[in-house]
């Protein structure tokens, strides 16, 4: 049974809540019957929510004062700074981060944890065979998915979701990093090879709806392609030979062409389309450099990860 291979050792659950006035209790209450009786300790951490999500948490904390640490950033900072704050509040040798929308049911929770202890895994992924996001959602997770292949060297037949567990060990690990823009897969990517994967259930969105918009989504994907790999900066600088080696070669075409035929001659459209062509590519390539310039400078002067503006521990 679990609970005699857990040998009394706490599981501490971390949820990130943005707007989740309408499930997060349920949620907690299900969480709580379902690891019972486990020693079970809740992190909620509310992402500067505008609804009524802080007044749910502050019940939660009074209903369930020695299971709940309740955490209220000052600014929304997004979900992998809030988890991240989470984290760095946990006591338990093993951490489950599950969203508060319910669409992973807490029953997969511990599933997961299951999965792991039986298999000694430093790191389990849930994974769905058929994802109940919407199309942009699903559209960028599967590029972030690709790309993390070739970006974070991750083995192919992983699967990154919000929805894991990690041991002790890795979560003290990836608390060290302070930096403004984390990337939770790329920190543990970056810390443990002894990662697996177990297939979840996900269920349809009964309340509220995703705070990723496609802009915000695309933010997650340039931390992950900007702030923990070069590979797009060697790419530029790969993509940049290439055109300049077509370029040389479609030159001496002309100049051969030139001597061949001297009364030949070359209209300006193609000279006009290829300064465009030449000129977007230096713009792309600066706006990289930009780019990283950028996470470079809010590095160096240590902007905040997240800002806590209100704080309830649990009675241990």
């Amino acid at each position: 049974m679990l609970e005699n291979n857990l040998d009394k050792k706490l599981v501490s659950v971390v949820i990130p809540t943005f707007n989740g006035e309408r499930s997060i209790e349920k949620l907690i209450e299900e969480l709580n019957t379902t690891f019972n009786p486990l020693d079970l300790e809740i992190i909620i951490v509310n992402d500067c929510s505008p609804d009524d999500t802080h007044q749910r948490c502050i019940t939660l904390t009074n209903k369930f004062p020695n299971i709940i640490t309740y955490l209220k950033l000052g600014k929304n900072m997004g979900e992998h700074n809030a988890v991240m704050a989470g984290l760095k509040f946990t006591n338990g040798e093993f951490i489950i981060i599950i969203d508060d929308d319910f669409q992973n049911p807490p029953d997969q929770a511990k599933k997961l944890l299951e999965y792991m202890i039986q298999n000694k895994f430093d790191v389990v992924y849930g994974y769905y065979k058929k994802k109940r996001h919407n199309f942009f959602r699903n559209l960028v997770s599967t590029i972030n998915d690709l790309s993390a292949n070739f970006i974070l060297l991750k083995p192919k037949n992983l699967y990154l979701s919000s929805f894991k567990c990690i041991r002790r060990k890795i979560v003290n690990k990836v608390a060290e990093y302070n930096g403004p823009y984390p990337y939770l897969d790329g920190l543990i990517l970056s810390t443990t090879s002894n990662i697996s994967s177990i297939e979840t259930t996900h269920l349809e969105r009964k309340v509220g709806k995703s705070g990723y918009s496609f802009i915000k989504l695309l933010k997650l994907y340039s931390n992950m392609a900007l702030n923990f790999s070069t590979v797009p900066i060697h790419f530029s600088s790969i993509l940049g030979v290439i055109i300049s080696i077509i370029s040389g070669l479609y030159g001496i075409m002309i100049i051969i062409e030139k001597i061949i035929n001297p009364d030949s001659s070359f209209g300006f459209a193609s000279i006009f389309v290829a300064i465009i062509f030449f000129s977007g590519v230096q713009l792309v390539f600066l706006g990289l450099i930009g780019e990283y310039i950028g996470k470079i400078l809010k590095n160096v002067n240590k902007q905040p990860q997240y800002f806590i503006d209100f704080i309830k521990k649990r009675n241990k």
